[in-house]
């Protein structure tokens, strides 16, 4: 008999109490072991339509809805006596028609009717709303997924409704009516082959999973949030498994899922390469810590996996392969950088402007590893607008000289070096440490850290496989891959499923962004069609005429929201810089709900909410934030600003700055405020218009 579950039942799982959760899978675990315990107590729900329909008794107010064929059970829904009964009475398990995929199809005439929430707080104008897609036909709409008694709905669907419509669809569904509506063209699922169980088909495989033993069960069962461990969406499982002739990217808008594919991925990689290495790398040791936590739970009963497949951070893993070939590295810091930098420009008999001294090193020098006059005066200045006359290049390079011949007496190096070293010594070896390479939050990568991965697996199918979001890159100049050996060209990929973020906030963020974000080698990432699959209140943009006023109002609002059942480590609380921090805490505190203040290491707490800077948000989730001071001066940074040596310069700064604004904007699942005192940033406007 075959033992599947569906994502109906995880979902309801994790809103269940711990004790309640505990009974749930125990029984869960005991059907698995004997779908026929006679020790069970099965009830037939004689007014559920769907005849194939139990309920198990788990305690005296907890049930577990199942679906039980002589071939099959499926763990559909766990809850409260009558809520479950109310659940299992309001669907069938059907065979789609057009698709046949397998779907948990809510009854057409159990809804009375669409109701709209009432999320806009501000009265509109009454609008006689028109149907959103006239012309479609029935066909069409089938071919989609949609189930055949709710075709007058869909074709019915106004802007108003269609949100509210979608909740009730089966999820391919709703995601091809939201992408026809923002003006999209779906691609139609693929039938099944008549002798394919309708399980089979990718559409069916998104909710429901087979169960070949207790110890996948009980994996997903541990996890009931993450359920990308279990169920794999079609866009993602397609570019997860699929051969590449050299090295590819997929990229999408915050939420789409890409961490998720670069986890599948390099399992993939290990389960379907046997003696392989693979390397799973990121930006920083918190976001590897939350890679290595997550893959846990992805091969936690195969261990023998784990055993080549390793996560690091970027750095770690250069450091660890550097300490092997060379020895241990003497990591040079910002701040002897810039006080060799501060005592070359004396000696020099120069005034420069320290700062844009440094960010000249840090983004040329340093970066594309420049050892000599020429190669800095002839360097493409891509991201480094500012126009330098010869001379002052010159003058530049004799300070840049003498920090260079010290770092190097004194036995530093900093990380490019370091990476660029490596890149050197593994150029052309027959057997690399890893024969594939998956890499999270490619955006940020550096110059020299890509010259270290092309060395890597740039020339072999497979070698590489980015992950990342241009509207994302917060720390690094724009540069060209194809420069440095990195030909994704015809590998590049977009997501346009968003899963973490609801349709209201992902709208009002993107709008911090241009429609389409290219890199400078041409690759586009389209944002355009993106779709989001829940729906929420729409996000609070606000501006006070003080700061004890926006304290007050934040303070409130995040109480609200712990009214409402948000629990404090569901909530974080985001602002510029350190200088800011302040503003975040009083607010906090005026709600009366416990924080921890993030540092760079990112461990959020359980029980308390977090705050930190924007440049930490990277890699968090919550279901409630707010991103507070959005002032004038604050955002985009003054003091960034004023480092500027040519009004061209001050793109690149916007940019950044902006990017930074959408991470901290779209960690929010489901509620988001944006708070700021008179005057607001200039980035408001566009977030609200």
């Amino acid at each position: 008999m075959d033992f599947r579950i569906a994502d109906t039942f995880t979902d309801s799982l994790a809103r269940l109490t711990g004790e309640e959760q505990k009974a749930v899978k125990t029984t869960a675990f005991d059907l698995q072991l004997n779908p026929a315990n006679p020790g069970m107590q099965f009830h037939k729900l004689n007014k559920a339509k769907d005849k194939n329909f139990w309920s198990v008794r788990i305690s005296a107010d907890i049930r577990l809805i199942v679906h039980k064929t002589q071939g099959s059970l499926l763990l559909c829904y766990a809850d409260h006596h009558d809520k479950a009964y109310d659940w299992a009475e309001r669907r069938r398990l059907d065979i789609h028609p057009k698709t046949g995929a397998a779907q948990l199809v809510e009854i057409r005439e159990t809804v009375q009717e669409i109701v709209i929430p009432t999320y806009v707080e501000e009265p509109r104008p009454t609008v006689a709303s028109k149907p959103l897609l006239p012309g479609i036909s029935d066909d069409e709409l089938l071919s989609y997924g949609v189930p055949a008694e709710w075709l007058a709905d869909v074709r019915d669907a106004t802007e108003d409704s269609l949100l509210a419509l979608a909740d009730h669809l089966p999820s391919e569904a709703a995601e091809a009516l939201l992408e026809l509506a923002t003006g999209g063209k779906p691609r139609a699922p693929q039938p099944v082959v008549a002798a394919a169980s309708p399980f089979d088909h990718p559409d069916a495989q998104r909710r429901f999973r087979v169960m070949t033993n207790v110890e996948e069960l009980e994996r997903a069962l541990d996890f009931p949030w993450d359920k990308w461990t279990v169920f794999l969406h079609p866009e993602q499982r397609q570019w997860v498994e699929r051969e590449y002739t050299g090295p590819a990217r997929v990229s999408g808008s915050a939420g789409t899922g890409k961490t998720i594919v670069a986890l599948h991925r390099a399992v993939f990689l290990v389960r379907g390469n046997q003696d392989s290495r693979v390397l799973l790398t990121t930006f920083s040791d918190t976001l590897a810590n939350a890679l290595r936590t997550r893959l846990r739970r992805l091969i936690s009963n195969e261990p023998r996996l784990a055993e080549r497949l390793e996560v690091h951070a970027m750095s770690g893993i250069g450091e660890r392969l550097y300490e092997k070939h060379f020895g241990r590295p003497q990591i040079a810091t910002r701040e002897v950088i810039r006080r060799f930098m501060t005592e070359a420009a004396a000696v020099a008999g120069q005034k420069f402007s320290l700062n844009f001294l440094q960010s000249e090193w840090e983004e040329l020098v340093d970066a594309w590893q420049l050892d000599s006059w020429e190669s800095y005066r002839d360097v493409k200045r891509l991201g480094r607008k500012t126009r330098l006359p010869e001379l002052q290049r010159a003058a530049f390079w004799s300070v840049f000289d003498v920090v260079r011949s010290r770092l190097s007496a004194e036995g530093f190096i900093t990380f490019a070096g370091m990476f660029n070293r490596l890149a050197g010594q593994l150029a052309g070896r027959k057997h690399p440490p890893f024969d594939f390479v998956v890499v999270d939050e490619a955006q940020d990568l550096s110059v020299a850290q890509l010259r270290f991965l092309a060395a890597l697996g740039a020339d072999r199918p497979n070698g590489l496989f980015f992950a990342g979001d241009l509207g994302q890159r917060i720390f690094q100049l724009p540069f060209s891959w194809l420069s440095l050996g990195v030909d994704i060209r015809g590998r590049a990929r977009t997501l346009h499923i968003n899963y973490r973020t609801s349709h209201q906030i992902r709208m009002q963020a993107d709008r911090l962004l241009a429609p389409e974000v290219s890199d400078v080698d041409g690759n586009t990432e389209e944002r355009r069609g993106t779709v989001s699959v829940f729906n929420g209140p729409a996000p609070v943009v606000q501006t006070f005429s003080s700061r004890e006023k926006e304290v007050d109002a934040v303070g409130a609002w995040l109480s609200h929201r712990g009214k409402e059942g948000v629990a404090p480590h569901e909530i974080g609380v985001f602002v510029r810089s350190e200088a800011e921090l302040e503003r975040a805490r009083a607010a906090v505190v005026k709600a009366g709900l416990p924080f921890k203040v993030l540092d760079e290491h990112v461990e959020t707490s359980s029980g308390q909410v977090s705050i930190s800077t924007m440049h930490l948000a990277k890699g968090l989730e919550f279901r409630a934030v707010v991103v507070m001071a959005c002032d004038d001066e604050i955002i985009p940074l003054q003091s960034r600003i004023e480092t500027v040596a040519d009004d061209a310069d001050l793109e690149e700064v916007y940019n950044t700055e902006r990017h930074l604004l959408y991470v901290a904007c779209t960690r929010a699942r489901d509620h988001l405020m944006v708070t700021s005192v008179e005057p607001a940033s200039e980035f408001l406007d566009d977030l609200r218009s």
